[in-house]
C-alpha cells in the first residue's frame, strides 16, 4: 500500500468514474470494487462503495458518497503527456466525456474535477536557461487553451 492515496468523492458513479480515468493512461487498472457489507447513507448493503485504482501506477480510489461535492480548482491533478499526439487524445478524452475545456492546459472533467495536461516540452520551453525563450514560452501558453506544442516552440522562437 502507497502512504498516500487520494480519495474521489463521487454521488453513486464512482466506478464509472474509475473506469473513465484507466482508460486514459497506460499502467492503469481496476484494482478492487469494494461493495459495502451493510446500508450506509450512500446506498443499501451490496452498493459500490469505494473504487481502487491506479492511474500511470499512482494509486486513487473512488468513494460513492451520499450527496454530489462540488470540486474546485484548488486541487488539481496533473497528467504528464510525452507528445502532441498523446496530449491531444487525452485532452479528446475528457472532452468526449462531458468534460470543459478552461485554459493554459487545464480542462475539468464531467464530475468537475480539475486535470492539467502537461507536455514534457512545455515544462522544458518554461525552463530555458534563455530567460526570453522562456518568457516567450509562457506568454504562448497563457494564451492556450490545450497547449499546442508547436506554437510554443514558435513562440520561444
Amino acid at each position: 500500500m502507497k502512504p498516500i492515496t487520494p480519495c474521489l468523492w463521487f454521488a453513486g458513479d464512482a466506478e464509472e468514474a474509475g473506469n473513465f480515468y484507466v482508460s486514459l493512461l497506460p499502467d492503469s487498472r481496476i484494482v478492487e470494487v469494494f461493495r459495502s457489507p451493510s446500508d450506509t447513507p450512500s446506498g443499501p448493503a451490496g452498493t459500490v462503495l469505494t473504487v481502487e485504482f491506479t492511474l500511470n501506477g499512482s494509486p486513487f480510489l473512488a468513494l460513492n458518497g451520499d450527496q454530489a461535492i462540488e470540486y474546485n480548482h484548488a486541487v488539481s491533478f496533473q497528467i504528464h503527456t510525452r507528445d502532441q499526439a498523446e496530449t491531444d487524445r487525452v485532452w479528446s478524452a475528457f472532452l468526449a466525456n462531458g468534460g470543459k475545456e478552461v485554459q493554459c492546459g487545464w480542462i475539468t472533467d464531467r464530475w468537475g474535477l480539475s486535470w492539467q495536461i502537461v507536455p514534457g516540452r512545455l515544462m522544458e520551453l518554461l525552463k530555458d536557461p534563455d530567460s526570453d525563450r522562456a518568457r516567450r514560452a509562457m506568454e504562448a501558453m497563457m494564451a492556450m487553451v490545450k497547449i499546442d506544442i508547436a506554437a510554443l516552440e514558435k513562440a520561444a522562437g
